[in-house]
């Protein structure tokens, strides 16, 4: 257990190192991030937390478990929780690379919930910080989310349709599943102006898509350039049967249907030493009627049923009957056998026609980002939030993954070995510890320790109730053991001295 904690200890103390070269890095490469939020200072004053009348959930500035790093902490179970922070500056997701990223840490684990952020659009769009919900409009939603068959890491790009004005939900098809530890993760997703989108989960890619693609988006961002006509209807005579039952096929003379599917095996013998006149059940000897039954209320009573133990060595009981076998004669109910259908004329579809919704697109129209807000409803407590990044550059992501995520999740990663090692152990010396107890039980037993047992049996019942006394135990009934093997050898006297 010292040395788990001697390792845990380290693990932290690198977490210190890691943070402080992480800041000269940051210093060396210079600054291209639109938005850092770390959540070192309490969050009051640059994050708004929603007072609608439904988001009564609880935020709090609180410490990551096991650390000294602070971050935004769900606080409460079965809660709605709604908190928005403005930016200084718009982002503007039409102009090279964006990065979004952040950390979340299931301190409690995720049966049902979300963790993910929602990127806003201006508040030109029709919202206000006081009053976010989750009819704010926004332009990205990205992160965690687990509960019943839903387990994705959600990406959904909130876009313009330009020849309607609605705006579309595209969802990432196939995202990534969410980690299932009570570990912190960071999330990442690297948008480029080649339209690539690519998913990063502690900073391995686990997604790569292509925004204008059908095959990455649900719906498209681009309709697709015909669709069928809904004016087109199947004619009455289309045949859609490839294949029709021969109507000159004429059934045989020796095809019998009602001939059975099974028939007895005239062959079987029945096995020598078969207990006819056996039971397969009998009474159980023991039972008895209860004394309060009640034949009028409860009926005649009967005694429970037992497998006759007389059939156990038999090779059965009771009244024996040949076993059923396949009838070789057997052929089920005639059907004309099939052929090609000559008036066959394919599935029916409607005509394709021109998709009147169709546009081309060369790159998504995204909507600049105002606010990152939070608004969830999750069913657990323990999910802390932390170091929220948008950055212009992946580089500047990654410097943070390696600077301020990576030696947080090291260390909790030493912590959780350290954990699942000491449990081992302690399984494995509970074990050792009910073998030696069995054994001293035995002890106890033994003739020459008569007299002693009753105090053998209090040592040991002491040493289950106490485990952190086995040693002391084992040392005073081998005390008591020698003391008697002295009695006898020495017959009660004491030696002489010479």
């Amino acid at each position: 257990m010292r040395r788990a904690r001697v390792t845990v200890g380290l693990a932290l103390f690198s977490v210190v190192l890691a943070v402080i070269s992480f800041a000269q890095q940051l210093r060396a490469t210079g600054d291209k991030t639109i938005l850092f939020e770390s959540f070192d200072e309490p969050f009051e004053g640059r994050w708004i937390v929603s007072e609608k009348d439904e988001y009564k959930g609880v935020w709090k500035h609180s410490k990551s478990e096991g650390h000294e790093d602070f971050g935004l902490l769900v606080s409460e179970k079965a809660r709605k929780y709604a908190i928005v922070r403005e930016l200084e500056n718009e982002a503007d997701l039409k102009e090279g690379t964006t990065v979004l990223q952040f950390e979340t840490r299931l301190q409690n684990g995720l049966e049902c919930g979300g963790a993910y952020l929602k990127y806003l659009r201006p508040q030109e769009a029709g919202w206000v910080a006081k009053e976010f919900d989750n009819d704010s409009p926004y332009s990205i939603m990205f992160g965690p989310d687990k509960c019943g068959g839903t387990n994705k890491v959600h990406f959904i790009l909130k876009h313009k349709n330009p020849k309607s004005g609605e705006y579309v939900e595209h969802h990432l098809k196939f995202p990534p599943s969410v980690p299932s530890d009570k570990l912190t993760h960071v999330y990442t997703a690297i948008m480029k102006p080649d339209n690539e989108l690519r998913i990063l989960v502690d900073g391995e890619e686990k997604k790569k898509a292509n925004f204008l693609s059908s095959e990455d988006f649900e719906p498209a961002l681009i309709p697709a350039k015909t669709i069928p006509d809904p004016d087109d209807k199947k004619p009455e005579d289309w045949d859609e049967r490839s294949k029709i039952p021969d109507a000159n096929a004429v059934k045989p003379d020796d095809w019998d249907e009602d001939a059975p599917m099974e028939i007895e095996d005239v062959d079987a013998v029945k096995p020598e030493g078969w207990l006819d006149d056996e039971p397969e059940e009998i009474d159980e000897p023991e039972a008895s009627k209860p004394e309060d039954w009640d034949d009028e209320e409860d009926g005649e009573w009967e005694a429970p049923k037992i497998q006759n133990p007389k059939c156990e060595s038999a090779p059965g009981c009771g009244e024996w009957k040949r076993p059923m076998k396949s009838n070789p004669a057997y052929k089920g109910k005639w059907r004309a056998p099939l052929i090609d259908n000559p008036s066959y004329k394919g599935i029916w579809k409607p005509q394709e026609i021109a998709n009147p919704d169709y546009f081309e697109l060369e790159k998504p129209d995204f909507e600049p980002i105002a606010a990152v807000g939070i608004e969830i409803w999750t069913m657990q407590d323990g999910i802390l939030f932390d170091n929220i990044l948008i950055a212009k550059d992946e580089a500047e992501a990654a410097l943070h993954r390696e600077g301020l995520w990576k030696p947080k999740f090291d260390a909790e990663k030493e912590k959780q070995k350290a954990e699942e090692a000491a449990a081992t152990g302690s399984d494995a010396l509970a074990g050792i510890q009910k073998k030696v107890f069995d054994v001293l039980y035995k002890v106890a037993d033994i003739p020459f320790l008569k007299d002693h047992k009753d105090k053998i049996i209090e040592l040991v019942e002491k040493a289950e109730k106490q485990p952190n006394l086995t040693i002391g135990v084992l040392v005073s009934i081998a005390v008591v053991i020698l003391t008697v093997f002295v009695k006898i050898i020495f017959g009660g006297k004491k030696a002489v001295s010479s």
